[in-house]
């Protein structure tokens, strides 16, 4: 079939690779897409040892993601006082592997740095990942402030999805995990905390993040609900979070490609014929 398919005529080859370029990969490009940023008020001096040590923190959370999903960090380099010392942490989606987290991750630093210049604290969440650095002591502490949240179109006339999405999140919230996943029907969840967090504090967490979910997102196609060390979320399948319109099964984009791939086979194996 392939080898066929290599005699075509020039021009087939070059419609099927136009083809394939109206149809980008969809993985990387979810991954980074971005959820929210934020830059501290407060700002450092060029040239200090705040500013290596920022830098430092930063290589580190790029350096650390090539074999592990999460890490955390307190630098401070020598010469620094107290008021240095910078920490930092990144985490990944629970499902990435290495070579994804680590791509995710350098993607946030990189435009962490060009949206948070000079800012002595940074936080950014894509869709595969987060990172965070601050001049505060944050690791290890709890934080259920809302730093992101929308909802998708109303679905309130379909029920059973809306039945499906509690059992999805009552699903969820006894969950006890960092990092977990569930669905029923055409109802998709997950939600996840930062690793710094004890089970107990992860579990906090995630009660109030549903909580807050189901009531401002009660009779919504989907729903997102960001907290300052947790996040919990929930789709019915075809909808996509932070937008409004369907994008029923994108995924299969490929499918399409294949299809045209067969059809242009078949019609120059007629002329061989």
């Amino acid at each position: 079939m392939h080898a066929k398919f290599d005699q075509s005529p020039p021009l087939i080859s070059i419609c099927f690779v136009m083809l394939l370029s109206l149809f980008p990969n969809p993985s990387n490009s979810s991954l980074q897409s971005l959820t929210y940023v934020g830059c501290s008020q407060k700002r450092y001096i060029p040239g200090t040892p705040y500013e290596s040590n920022v830098n430092s923190v930063l290589a580190s959370l790029v350096n650390s993601a090539t074999f592990t999903n999460f890490n955390n960090f307190k630098i401070s380099i020598p010469g620094s006082t107290q008021n240095d010392i910078v920490y930092g942490l990144f985490q990944c989606r629970g499902d990435l592997t290495n070579s994804d987290c680590h791509q995710c991750v350098a993607n946030a630093v990189s435009r962490l740095g060009s949206l948070c210049g000079g800012a002595s604290g940074g936080a950014l969440q894509y869709e595969g990942c987060f990172i965070k650095y601050d001049s505060s002591p944050f690791l290890g502490v709890e934080d259920k402030s809302v730093v992101y949240s929308k909802c998708g179109p109303s679905i309130a006339g379909e029920s059973d999805v809306l039945t499906r999405k509690d059992a999805v999140l009552g699903y969820l919230t006894g969950a006890g995990q960092y990092f977990r996943v569930g669905g029923s029907g055409e109802v998709q969840g997950m939600t996840q905390c930062v690793q710094d967090l004890t089970t107990g504090e992860c579990q906090d967490c995630l009660s109030e993040a549903i909580q807050r979910l189901k009531n401002q997102c009660g009779d919504s196609a989907w729903g997102d609900m960001y907290l300052g060390k947790c996040y919990a979320r929930y789709s019915e399948r075809g909808y996509a979070s932070r937008g409004g319109e369907k994008l029923r099964r994108r995924g299969y984009w490929w499918f399409t490609v294949y299809i045209f791939y067969l059809l242009f086979d078949f019609y120059m194996l007629s002329f061989i014929v």
